[in-house]
C-alpha cells in the first residue's frame, strides 16, 4: 500500500487539485481527492482505455455534453421517505443532471469506437419521461409553472384576471375627488397579502375600509376599501387553492422520483465517473500525456518530464529538459541505480519525477513521457526525500533520515520501489557511506527497486564493483560550469563543489586551500573521472555523427530506388507508346494488304501476291525496330543448332545451311522451310506446337485450299490462321471458302464469326447446311 505521505512527498496531491479544476460537479471533485494508485493491472487498462477513448473524441472534434451539474445525493436521500415532499428548487437541481445524462445517451448509443466508454454508460438513460414532466412543471429557478397541471394553469388565469380587476377599481378609487383628498399619496401597495391604499391617518375615518397597515412615520394607514373586501376575499381562496394543487403536484413528482431514485443514484454514479474520466482526459492534454506499459518489472523512463515543472517551465517560456532512465527494463537483473552529480544538477528532480510519474501511471492518469514508458506495477513505494529534523521527537537530520530508512528496509520486497535522496549524508562521510552501502544491498537482496541520489566517493565505488547495481550522472559542463540536467546510466558523476563555489564568488585563496586539502588520490580520481566523461562525451560525438552519415545513406538509397522506380515507369510507359505505334503500324498494313488484295481478284496476278509479301517485310522490319532482337552471327550458326525463326514465331532446328547463298533449312515439329539468313535471331526458347495445323509448307509457292480445319485451337491460335487463309484464298480467286471451327463450348464458332462479321474481304457469311457439316461449319462468301 502508498501511503498519504509518500503521496504528499512526491506532490501528487498537486496533481489531483489540477485534475478536479476540469470537474463539473463537486461529486466529482471528490471522487478526485480520492484517487490513489491502484493495484489491479486490469482496473488500470481499463481506465486508461477509457480515457484515451475520450481524447481519440477530442481529436474528431466531438466533446463530451458535460455543464455545471449539481449533486444530487442528498436529494435523493430526502425523497426516499414514504410521503417526503421536496421544495421545488430542490426537484430543479435535478434537470441539469437528467439533461447531460440523456446527452450522453445519445451521443453513445450508435459509436462504434468507444467500447469501454459504453461498457460504463450502459446504464445510463437520462429519465426521459421523468426529465419531460420536470421540466414541464417547475423552472431552472425552482419555480412551479403554469404548464404542470390544467387546474393550475386555470386557477392561476383566474388569479390574475381577479387581481387586475382589484388594481383597476383601486385606481378608480384613488382617482375619485371624495377620496383622493384624504390620500397621502396615489399609489397601490399589498401589505399582509391585502390590496391597500394610503390614507392619511386623521382621515382614516373618512374612507370606508379596514387597516391592515400603519407608516413607520405613524402618518399613513394603509386601508383596504370595503368594496373590494369582497373581491380580496374570492383572491385569497383562489390562492389557497393554488397552493394546493402545486402540493399535489410537487408530491406526484416527489412519488415518481421516489421510485426511481435507485436506479437514478446509479446512474448519477455513472456519470460521475464519466467526469472524471473527462477531467483526467483534459489533464493529460495539458501536460501532454501518454499512456504508459505496465510490466512486472523494472522502470523505464523515455522523455519523461515532471508534470509541475512543465506547466511552470510553460508559463515562464522556458522549456524542460526531458528525462531518459532505464532501471531493470532492459536488464532485469539491474535493480539498484545511484546517481550523482554537481549540487542543483537535476539529482532529486529525477527520482521525484520518477516517483511522480509512477503514481500517475498506476493511478492510470496519462503520464508526460513517450508512450514506450514504462513502470513496474508496485504495490509500495517507499521515499525518503527531503529533510524533517524534528525537535519535538529530539530527531536530527541524520536520525530522521535513519529513522525512515530502517522502515523502508523493514517494509521493502520485490514489488516495491525505493526512493532515496542524498544517501549517507548527515554524519561522518565514511560511516555514512558504509551505512549506505549496506543499505543498498540489503535492499537488492530483497529484489526492490531503488533509486538514490549521493554525493559520496565511497558509495560510487561500492556500486560499480557490485553486480545489478549501476552508477549514474547527471551531466555537468566543464567549460560553464552550468548544470546540463541530463541523465547518463553506466557512469558516475562529480558534485564540482570547488567549481560551482568559485562561480559564486568564493575567494580563489580559499578554493585552492580546499583543493590541497583534498588530497592526492581524490584529486586524481575526481581528474580521472572528468578525463572519462569527456570521452564519452567525444564518442557520443562521434555515434551521433555515424548516425547522422546512416541517415544520409538512407536517404540516398532512398532517392536511388525511387529514380530507379521512375525509370522503370518511363521504360513501361516507352514500351506502351511503342506497342501503340506497332499497332498503329499494322492496321495501316492490313489496309494496304486489302488494298492490294482487291487488286489482286481484278488483276489475279502474281504480282499482287508479290506486293503483299514487301509488305509483310517490311511491316516485320519495322515491328523490329520497337522489339530488338539479340542478333546471331552466321560464324554462330551451325546444322543441329537452333535458332529463332522470325517468318514462323517460334524456334526451329538447323537441318542444312548454305553460306554462299545466305540461306538455311530449319525444321519446327513436321514443318521443314528454308529462310535466309537475316530471317533469323538468337533462340528465345519458344517451341513449335507438336501438332502444326493447317497448309504444309515449303520453300514452293503454296497452293492454297478452299477449307480452313481450326477444330482444337484456342481463339487468339486461330485468328491469325484465319486471316492468313482469307488472304490466300481471295489471292487464289476463290468466291467461297469453307471454315471449320466445329461445336464445341461454342467460343472458337462465336470468335470467328464475329471476326469475319467485320472483315473488309468477306461479303456474307452462313452456317454449313447439314451436309456441309452444321453449325460446327461457317461458309463464307469473299468479295
Amino acid at each position: 500500500m502508498i501511503t498519504t505521505e509518500t503521496l504528499r512527498t512526491l506532490e501528487f496531491s498537486r496533481i489531483v487539485q489540477l485534475i478536479a479544476g476540469f470537474a463539473h460537479s463537486d461529486a466529482t471533485m471528490e471522487e478526485i481527492v480520492r484517487l490513489a494508485p491502484l493495484t489491479d493491472r486490469e482496473e488500470i487498462a481499463t481506465r486508461f482505455a477509457r480515457i484515451e477513448e475520450i481524447r481519440r473524441l477530442g481529436q474528431l472534434g466531438i466533446s463530451l455534453p458535460f455543464a455545471t451539474f449539481a449533486d444530487i445525493r442528498s436529494v435523493l436521500a430526502q425523497v426516499r421517505p414514504a410521503g417526503a415532499v421536496l421544495d421545488p428548487r430542490e426537484l430543479a437541481l435535478l434537470m441539469p443532471v437528467l439533461l447531460i445524462m440523456t446527452s450522453i445517451a445519445k451521443q453513445f448509443a450508435y459509436r462504434a469506437d468507444i467500447p469501454r466508454l459504453q461498457e460504463l454508460a450502459c446504464n445510463i438513460t437520462g429519465f426521459p419521461d421523468l426529465l419531460e414532466s420536470l421540466e414541464r412543471s417547475i423552472d431552472s429557478e425552482g419555480e412551479i409553472l403554469d404548464t404542470a397541471s390544467r387546474l393550475l394553469h386555470d386557477l392561476r388565469g383566474r388569479k390574475r384576471g381577479l387581481v387586475q380587476r382589484i388594481r383597476r377599481r383601486l385606481e378608480e378609487i384613488v382617482r375619485e375627488r371624495q377620496t383622493a383628498i384624504f390620500l397621502q399619496d396615489d399609489f397601490i401597495t399589498q401589505r399582509n397579502g391585502r390590496w391597500v391604499i394610503p390614507v392619511r391617518m386623521d382621515s382614516k375615518g373618512m374612507v370606508p375600509g379596514v387597516v391592515h397597515d400603519v407608516s413607520n412615520s405613524g402618518e399613513t394607514a394603509f386601508m383596504e376599501p370595503l368594496e373590494i373586501i369582497g373581491l380580496a376575499n374570492e383572491l385569497e381562496n383562489l390562492v389557497a387553492e393554488e397552493k394546493v394543487e402545486e402540493i399535489r403536484i410537487l408530491r406526484e413528482l416527489c412519488r415518481w422520483l421516489r421510485e426511481e431514485a435507485e436506479p437514478l443514484s446509479a446512474q448519477f454514479a455513472s456519470l460521475v465517473a464519466i467526469d472524471l474520466l473527462n477531467a483526467i482526459a483534459r489533464f493529460a492534454e495539458l501536460v501532454q500525456g501518454e499512456v504508459p506499459q505496465l510490466g512486472n518489472a523494472g522502470l523505464r523512463l523515455v522523455a519523461a518530464r515532471h508534470p509541475l515543472l512543465l506547466l511552470q517551465a510553460r508559463e515562464s517560456g522556458r522549456t524542460v529538459v526531458p528525462l531518459d532512465l532505464d532501471l531493470g527494463h532492459t536488464a532485469p537483473g539491474m535493480r539498484v541505480m545511484v546517481i550523482t552529480g554537481p549540487n542543483a544538477g537535476g539529482k532529486t528532480i529525477a527520482i521525484k519525477t520518477s516517483g511522480l510519474l509512477l503514481l500517475m501511471a498506476l493511478t492510470g492518469i496519462p503520464v508526460p513521457a513517450a508512450a514506450t514508458s514504462s513502470f513496474p506495477l508496485a504495490t509500495q513505494l517507499l521515499v525518503d526525500i527531503g529533510d524533517e529534523q524534528s525537535i519535538e521527537a529530539s530527531l536530527s537530520t541524520f536520525s530522521s533520515h535513519v529513522n525512515r530508512v530502517a522502515g523502508i528496509v523493514r517494509k521493502a520486497d520485490s514489488r516495491t520501489v525505493v526512493l532515496l535522496d542524498e544517501l549517507g549524508t548527515g554524519t561522518e562521510p565514511l560511516q555514512g557511506a558504509a551505512i549506505a552501502c549496506a543499505v543498498l544491498k540489503e535492499l537488492q537482496e530483497q529484489g526492490a527497486l531503488v533509486l538514490a541520489t549521493t554525493h559520496l566517493t565511497d558509495i560510487v565505488g561500492f556500486v560499480h564493483q557490485r553486480e545489478g547495481m549501476v552508477n549514474a550522472a547527471m551531466e555537468f559542463d566543464r567549460q560553464s560550469f552550468t548544470p546540463l540536467y541530463k541523465l547518463k546510466s553506466g557512469e558516475p558523476g562529480q558534485s564540482h563543489a570547488l567549481e560551482i563555489a568559485r562561480r559564486y564568488g568564493l575567494p580563489d585563496r580559499v578554493i585552492d586551500f580546499a583543493r590541497g586539502l583534498l588530497g592526492t588520490i581524490e584529486s586524481e580520481f575526481h581528474s580521472l573521472l572528468g578525463e572519462l566523461q569527456e570521452q564519452r562525451n567525444r564518442q557520443d560525438s562521434l555515434l551521433a555523427e555515424q548516425e547522422r552519415l546512416n541517415r544520409e545513406l538512407a536517404t540516398r538509397e532512398s532517392h536511388l530506388k525511387e529514380r530507379l522506380a521512375a525509370a522503370e515507369r518511363d521504360k513501361r510507359e516507352a514500351l506502351e507508346r511503342a506497342h501503340r505505334e506497332a499497332k498503329e503500324i499494322i492496321q495501316g498494313a492490313r489496309r494496304e494488304v486489302n488494298a492490294i488484295l482487291d487488286e489482286a481478284r481484278r488483276e489475279k496476278s502474281r504480282a499482287a501476291r508479290q506486293k503483299v509479301a514487301e509488305l509483310e517485310e517490311r511491316a516485320e522490319k519495322k515491328l523490329r525496330e520497337f522489339h530488338p532482337e539479340e542478333e546471331l552471327a552466321p560464324d554462330k550458326v551451325a546444322v543441329g543448332g537452333s535458332v529463332f525463326v522470325r517468318s514462323l514465331g517460334y524456334d526451329a532446328q538447323v537441318v542444312a545451311l548454305d553460306r554462299a547463298r545466305r540461306r538455311l533449312r530449319v525444321r519446327a515439329g513436321s514443318l521443314e522451310i528454308e529462310v535466309p539468313l537475316d530471317g533469323i535471331a538468337a533462340p528465345r526458347g519458344k517451341a513449335a506446337k507438336t501438332a502444326v495445323q493447317g497448309r504444309r509448307q515449303s520453300v514452293e509457292e503454296e497452293v492454297p485450299t478452299s477449307e480452313l480445319n481450326l477444330v482444337g485451337s484456342r481463339v487468339d491460335d486461330a485468328l491469325p490462321r484465319l486471316e492468313q487463309f482469307l488472304n490466300h484464298a481471295s489471292l487464289a480467286g476463290y468466291g467461297e471458302v469453307r471454315i471449320v471451327h466445329g461445336k464445341g463450348t461454342g467460343a472458337l464458332m462465336r470468335g470467328v464469326r464475329q471476326y469475319l462479321d467485320d472483315h473488309p474481304l468477306v461479303r456474307e457469311l452462313r452456317e454449313g447446311e447439314a451436309y456441309e457439316g452444321g453449325s460446327g461449319v461457317t461458309v463464307v462468301t469473299l468479295r
